[in-house]
């Protein structure tokens, strides 16, 4: 849940990040706003695939919900096999 809410903060950020590195960019070189849109684009396209991930991750465990037992079971007969 806690990362589900931070989606919102990592899209801001990468988003605004980028704007503003192209924005200081384009004035350290005067190369116009090139820059600015390219690193806009850039960081639009870093959040979202946050949420691509994020949503990706959700649906895998939404189909096998008994995942985390299957594994921590497949882990502790492991560790019984090396004792």
């Amino acid at each position: 849940m806690a990362y589900a809410s931070s989606l919102g903060i990592a899209l801001v950020i990468a988003v605004f990040g980028c704007l503003f590195l192209g924005l200081y960019i384009d004035r350290k070189l005067g190369t116009g706003s090139i820059f600015t849109v390219l690193f806009l684009v850039i960081g639009v396209a870093a959040g979202f695939r946050n949420y691509y991930i994020f949503i990706k991750r959700l649906a895998s465990d939404a189909k096998d919900p008994d995942r985390e037992i299957k594994d921590e079971a497949h882990k502790e007969n492991g560790a019984a096999k090396k004792n």
